[in-house]
């Protein structure tokens, strides 16, 4: 299937702004990009009078408490679920893969790997199997060998010692050597006093959520070198003005000002959290240093460069002029096939 989209304006990724501007799509991938001048019409072409981008991935979610449909049509073309049972979410993630589903492509990293009791094993929210409790190193590695059988995409750990009890750092070790010997990045939610000090000190890459506790300079330079964080700023205020986001909103910029790296993530199905692009999200990072154009990196799938997925966004207005311009979307593409279309 061949897709060519035309638009007045364009952001194809940092540095490269367009006016008038063409993506072709063509087998689900970025076949040309650039000026329309430059870039040939190839099968059925759209022209619109707004702005083109890539198309948005939040890289933590949690799908099923979601309307998947939802989610793509305002513009979230991939996902990343950070905690659900192994035998809902691996199947749906195959189906994601589909023509005919109608949601965003799913990656997941299945069940959390958590002490006995811990979280989330006893939270409303979570089913049965969200949770896969760990007794010992062993028992570690093993969890972490079925997860990459199955196909996870990352492995998370919960940290999260004010719910429950925490893998020991043995078991932390075990976690992270064998992930990563599966060439599987790891994601922590750290909750608690020392949990980001342990996943640091275990060798973790990410971050599931923005810490919400202040973190010593020495903390946060180490974690800038070693980590990228997932940001789900608006968890903690759900549109208010909390003592927690504000502590979140100080280390981000500590974090970024070290080196550190920011990706957009939502926590979609914790709370009033819209489905697709939420924009709250992109405003709080911007609040917390960002400059738009590294709000909208940190917010997208990929450029729009040949090779890369066909995934595109065209808004009535320029988010790099104001970000609730993405509110409202003119058309969504998937794959190179149209998901919205207003």
């Amino acid at each position: 299937m061949t897709l060519s989209v035309r638009a007045s304006a364009a952001w194809l990724g940092p540095g490269r702004h367009l006016e008038d501007a063409r993506v072709v799509a063509d087998g689900g991938v970025v076949a040309a990009s650039g000026a329309a001048s430059e870039v040939e019409p190839v099968g059925k072409e759209i022209v619109l009078d707004g702005f083109l981008m890539p198309a948005v991935a939040d890289r933590h979610v949690h799908v099923e408490l979601s309307d998947p449909t939802s989610v793509l049509r305002r513009g979230v073309t991939a996902v990343r679920d950070l905690g659900w049972p192994a035998e809902r979410i691996f199947p749906l993630a195959d189906a994601s893969e589909l023509p005919s589903y109608n949601g965003p492509l799913i990656r997941a990293a299945g069940p959390m790997l958590t002490g006995p009791g811990g979280y989330p094993t006893l939270e409303s929210w979570a089913p049965p199997g969200t949770g896969r409790e760990v007794k010992d190193a062993d028992d570690a590695e093993g969890a972490v060998r079925e997860l990459a059988e199955r196909g996870a995409a990352a492995i998370k750990i919960s940290l999260n010692a004010e719910a429950g009890p925490t893998p020991s750092d043995a078991e932390l070790s075990a976690i992270c050597e064998t992930a990563h010997a599966n060439d599987l990045h790891v994601t922590v939610h750290a909750q608690g006093p020392g949990q980001v000090e342990r996943a640091l000190g275990a060798g973790v890459d990410e971050l599931a959520h923005t810490p919400w506790v202040r973190l010593s300079d020495d903390v946060i330079a180490a974690a800038a070198r070693q980590l990228r964080v997932v940001s789900t700023l608006d968890i903690l205020s759900f549109g208010r003005d909390t003592p927690q986001v504000r502590t979140a909103r100080t280390n981000l910029p500590w974090f970024q000002a070290a080196g550190g790296s920011v990706i957009y993530g939502t926590d979609l199905g914790n709370g009033p959290i819209p489905p697709g692009i939420h924009t709250r999200e992109a405003t709080l990072l911007a609040q917390a240093g960002l400059e738009y154009e590294e709000v909208l990196e940190a917010m997208v799938r990929a450029p729009i460069m040949a090779g890369a997925p066909a995934d595109l966004l065209v808004t009535t207005r320029n988010p790099l002029d104001d970000l609730h311009a993405l509110d409202v979307l003119l058309l969504v593409v998937r794959g190179g096939a149209v998901a919205y279309a207003r």
